[in-house]
């Protein structure tokens, strides 16, 4: 019988955000797939070990994914990345793949799922902690009462185009940090930013007088 590949969100950065769920899972999988070139220098194998600490004990495959837009460069990447794990499937072992926050919001699990169950292969997503919701809690705001609304979006140009009213949550925006706070504090919204949400370098910005040029790559802002 093939083996299961799980998608499995294991938080935005504090191991003890992750779910009950992902630790059994991944405690009793075969084979636990990491994004990068090497498995133990990647945030989410840094993660997970603390939680699970006999990960460092399991069979570890890397899962490199260019970091681009391109469509057809990301899907090819995913392709290759199914074939890798398709041998251990076809010898029965389970897979667990890590992935920041949650395997459904931007992951490239999505891609290789597709491609995975393309090929007659089973793939299941395992839900985690958003940055978002980390953030928001760790910034002590809520992100929607009542009947507001909430808008997740990534930090790209187009941005600056969208109507921001409401609850905004931007995701990689971090290049481009200072212009999108400017952008929602015009708007009349409050701004805050998160950077490494639930990690030993996590930095909490309140406002857009601390709010620097640029963030690293693991940022969010939430406008209220």
């Amino acid at each position: 019988m093939r083996g299961v590949a799980y998608g499995i969100g294991v938080g935005p950065g504090d191991p003890e955000l992750m779910t009950l769920k992902a630790v059994r899972i991944i405690r009793a999988c075969d084979v636990v797939a990491v994004p990068g070139d090497n498995p133990q220098h990647s945030r989410a194998y840094q993660i997970t070990v603390t939680a699970v600490p006999e990960l460092s004990r399991k069979k570890l495959v890397p899962l490199s994914a260019p970091m681009t837009r391109n469509r057809a460069q990301v899907e090819a990447s995913a392709h290759k990345n199914a074939q890798l794990l398709e041998g251990l499937l076809d010898v029965g072992a389970n897979v667990a793949c890590l992935t920041l926050g949650d395997p459904t919001l931007y992951s490239t699990f999505t891609y290789l799922r597709r491609a995975l169950e393309a090929d007659g292969y089973r793939a299941e997503y395992v839900s985690g902690v958003p940055s978002f919701c980390a953030a928001a809690a760790r910034l002590g705001v809520s992100l929607a009462e009542g009947d507001e609304a909430l808008r997740v979006v990534p930090g790209d140009p187009e941005t600056k185009d969208s109507p921001l009213t409401g609850t905004h949550v931007i995701l990689k925006g971090g290049m481009r940090a200072r212009e999108i706070a400017e952008l929602l504090v015009r708007d009349g919204h409050e701004v805050y930013a998160v950077e490494n949400c639930g990690m030993d370098d996590e930095r909490v910005y309140r406002g857009l007088d601390e709010i620097p040029d640029r963030l690293g790559y693991l940022s969010l802002l939430i406008a209220r």
